[in-house]
């Protein structure tokens, strides 16, 4: 067997100390990310694998721990997950977004189905990755998202006529300032997002009310109708469809 082949179980034959061993070579930090997760095994789990990486990370269990860490440092990469105590993940999302921060966010989760990461994208994340995972593909995509360095300022949203800044949450159809309130900007971000596609009820209220159980399938109707009654029925446009049994879409012309 020669020196540099692997033994069996996958050591290596023991070579004589050189002088690069003697005196190793200081890596340079990769960059600052914080890992937010109340799971404190797999906290430790994550925040190891990341320091072996040459990672500078910081580590919080809630929600809103994370938001005093990102107001007081500079943090190059968000690990977020979605279930999380005081502030949940998307919540914590859409108000790291709503006051102008692009940190990249990986999201991490037990729940792995479309719907959940479909929610996690329109409140802002860049990625997504559901538990179990293997670390090795975890540090992987914080590799990928640390090449891309900093996210730009979003681009205004279009169909057809209807235009939003998801920066300000500002819409206009036309000429003419819509004037939203809040959560109806939401919901009209997700069709501008997604449009000619059905969002669910179930996708609508894992983003615009950050999966509160007490919301009823009655308040989203409500505030469909709200929106079509500022984007639709004054400019004679029935744009925004029921599609019965599943949810509602944004027609694209």
């Amino acid at each position: 067997m020669s020196k540099s082949e692997s033994r069996i179980d996958g050591s290596k034959e023991k070579q004589p100390a050189s002088s690069h061993d003697q005196n190793p070579i200081v890596r340079k930090k990769m960059g600052r990310i914080l890992v937010v997760e109340d799971d404190q095994d797999l906290l430790s789990a994550l925040v190891q694998c990341l320091e072996e990486e040459q990672f500078e990370v910081r580590a919080r269990t809630d929600g809103i721990g994370a938001l005093d860490l990102i107001e007081s440092e500079d943090i190059d990469i968000l690990v977020l997950d979605l279930m999380l105590p005081f502030i949940g993940g998307l919540e914590l999302c859409r108000r790291i977004r709503q006051r102008q921060t692009w940190i990249p966010i990986i999201m991490i989760t037990a729940l792995g189905d479309l719907g959940e990461k479909l929610a996690g994208f329109e409140v802002g994340a860049d990625d997504y990755i559901a538990k179990p995972f293997p670390l090795s593909e975890f540090v992987a995509r914080v590799k990928a998202i640390h090449r891309r360095g900093n996210i730009l300022r979003p681009p205004f949203l279009e169909v057809g006529d209807i235009t939003m800044d998801p920066l300000s949450r500002q819409a206009w159809r036309g000429d003419v300032d819509l004037e939203l309130a809040p959560r109806e900007s939401e919901l009209l971000e997700m069709f501008l997002r997604r449009p000619g596609l059905v969002i669910t009820r179930r996708s609508i209220l894992q983003t615009v009310w950050s999966g509160d159980q007490d919301v009823s399938e009655n308040i989203i109707d409500q505030y469909i109708g709200l929106l079509r009654k500022k984007i639709d029925r004054p400019f004679g446009r029935s744009d925004i469809e029921t599609v019965h049994g599943l949810g509602y879409k944004l027609k694209c012309s």
